[in-house]
């Protein structure tokens, strides 16, 4: 996506926790908007091929996790993790991770990441459809700045990481408010 591209409007259909169902799963569906997650914030969100997988889980998702106060003194409210994965899978990936800063958004369907661009398919895994790895800067639900990995295509050997790194994303920022100060 180009910058002041206006993200699209699709539900999520997620997961979240409700004291009032007993028994051992005491969650229940909840539909969320884009405008939900994305009106009148300033947020980042990062997507991934898959929850789990060792790139997103070792360096990605502990990354903007352990950076988030730094984030927030960049201007973020958000910083939101997004994955073609179901809520139940996003949710326990959340918890083995243990995330106290960094929300997960699951396109299940994939209708969000295809609607930007970002659905590759990943068969030479086994994964099926996947998000392309990204990151981006959305301010209101517009996007200010997109960090694409290189090589977007489908089934692609390689699981290229670096441009949607926290520390890329980090800069981004901290020279933009440079940039706007001076």
């Amino acid at each position: 996506m180009l910058s002041g591209s206006k993200l699209p409007e699709v539900t999520f259909h997620t997961r979240v926790r409700d004291d009032s169902i007993e028994g051992p799963n005491p969650f229940r569906w909840e539909d969320k908007t884009t405008s939900d997650y994305f009106a009148g914030k300033r947020v980042v969100l990062f997507a991934l091929p898959g929850a789990f997988t060792p790139t997103c889980s070792t360096y990605q998702l502990p990354g903007f996790e352990k950076g988030f106060d730094d984030f927030a003194e960049q201007g973020i409210d958000e910083i939101y993790c997004l994955s073609v994965n179901d809520a139940f899978v996003m949710n326990q990936w959340a918890k083995a991770q243990g995330l106290e800063n960094v929300k997960v958004i699951p396109d299940g369907s994939g209708e969000f990441t295809r609607r930007v661009g970002m659905l590759v398919r990943k068969d030479n895994l086994g994964f099926g459809l996947r998000s392309w790895r990204y990151a981006a800067v959305v301010n209101d639900g517009v996007v200010e700045a997109w960090f694409e990995e290189p090589g977007l295509e489908d089934n692609h050997g390689a699981d290229p990481y670096g441009v949607s790194s926290p520390e890329t994303v980090m800069d981004w920022l901290v020279n933009a408010k440079a940039e706007a100060a001076a």
